[in-house]
């Protein structure tokens, strides 16, 4: 048997717990980590892995992954043979439709498998961010004869009901395979990380398109190998995180600044690649204070900023706090502005001596299932009047202007929507 090195990803989920995020732009391309995107480190632990024949399976607003993939080439995928192809959906053909779930995406794009003859595939989703080596999973996978093995790995009982929870024999095959449980039997859970020998994939994909369903890998194909076939697990140690809400995003992202960061970004055993944008050298002014935090590229720090990460361009004006938050590219602070535990999208512009994120956490009224943990969010291209003051949970929408804006502020749990 042989592993022909062929990975397919997953990067067409609409994420609509991130909200304002991935309103405009698929999950896997939110910017994170001060200059990657979150599909970054799933394709950067292709080419770590020696995988450089990659299929990128998109569907919800691709503009933004396709122009930050381009051709590859800042992970040596601009390739003659294999390299980099981002598959979206297309009308025209009877076989050919939108995609219907993660299982059917891949059935779409079948072809591609049997083009290279690949005896086993691998099947990855674009909004994780970890390091991992496939290499030892795939020999595992190999040396047990598996129709399918999953990466799992341990998160508290009480964070299992938003994955897919595994159980498995003391040899270590799976017996269950549980989507999203209610009530999670334990805290061990798939990654979304799933070698397959392609026959075995082939059968349940058959099946699959001749059944109303979800057309899911976790709720459809999955269960249904565990029951039919041999799906072991390999256990992965070490950082993992799901990039599926706002907390989590806000979690992952000031993770890299704790003072002994879980997942450090600067292991150069294990690069994460991205395409470099062209700015200047970050300048940090003569009264500047800055502590704990990820300062990029063509950054100018003039006032204060703790425990945040600031992207490329952005500008912190003097007397100006940040104070746990995320502020992406080219975004400017005004002086004596104040932002605490606030994620501004690109290009916000904050008026002088306004205040965001102050008062109560009181959750969001039109969505209190994204913002209730006393995070603020403002779209992007917002810009913010001087001198207001919001609130927290406050969700702002992108494009607005200073008059757009109330003039006694916005209280929290707010919403300020274009219009």
């Amino acid at each position: 048997m042989s592993f022909v090195g062929y990975a397919m990803i997953l990067a067409g989920g609409v994420g609509s717990r991130l909200c304002l995020l991935s309103e405009k732009r698929a999950k896997p391309a939110v910017p994170f980590g001060g200059k990657y995107r979150i599909i970054d480190f799933t394709l950067s632990n292709c080419v770590n892995s020696g995988i450089f024949d990659v299929g990128i399976l998109t569907q919800y607003r691709p503009l933004s992954l396709r122009d930050h993939i381009g051709i590859g080439r800042a992970w040596d995928l601009d390739r003659k043979r294999g390299g980099v192809e981002l598959l979206q959906p297309f009308q025209g053909w009877a076989e050919n439709d939108w995609y219907r779930g993660t299982a059917d995406a891949v059935w779409q794009n079948w072809h591609r498998v049997q083009d290279r003859q690949a005896e086993h595939i691998l099947v990855l989703s674009g909004d994780h961010v970890y390091r991992m080596d496939y290499r030892p999973m795939i020999e595992a996978h190999l040396e047990r004869g598996a129709d399918a093995t999953v990466a799992v790995t341990e998160v508290p009982i009480e964070q299992a009901s938003q994955f897919g929870v595994v159980r498995t024999d003391a040899s270590g095959w799976i017996t269950g395979f549980l989507e999203k449980p209610a009530n999670p039997p334990s805290g061990r859970i798939s990654m979304g990380v799933y070698v397959f020998r392609t026959a075995a994939l082939l059968e349940e994909l058959v099946r699959d398109d001749e059944r109303n369903s979800a057309h899911d890998f976790g709720r459809q194909i999955l269960p249904a190998l565990v029951e039919r076939g041999r799906v072991a697990a390999f256990v992965v140690p070490g950082y993992w995180q799901d990039i599926g809400t706002l907390d989590s995003f806000y979690r992952a992202n000031l993770d890299l600044v704790s003072e002994d960061p879980p997942f450090p970004l600067e292991d150069p055993r294990w690069p994460i690649f991205t395409p470099s944008t062209e700015y200047p050298p970050a300048r940090i002014g003569a009264g500047a204070h800055v502590r704990s935090s990820i300062v990029t590229h063509g950054t100018i720090v003039h006032g204060t900023v703790e425990r945040s990460v600031l992207f490329p361009g952005a500008v912190v004006e003097e007397g100006a706090v940040v104070r746990d938050s995320i502020v992406m590219g080219e975004c400017w602070i005004g002086p004596d502005a104040v932002l605490d535990r606030v994620i501004l999208d690109k290009r916000v512009h904050v008026g002088r001596a306004a205040v965001i994120g102050t008062g109560p956490s009181i959750p969001n009224r039109s969505c209190p299932e994204h913002l209730s943990s006393g995070l603020t969010l403002v779209g992007k291209e917002t810009r913010v009047p001087e001198g207001i003051t919001v609130g927290r949970n406050v969700r702002i929408a992108p494009d607005l202007a200073e008059e757009d804006f109330p003039r006694e502020g916005l209280a929290s749990g707010d919403v300020l929507e274009r219009g």
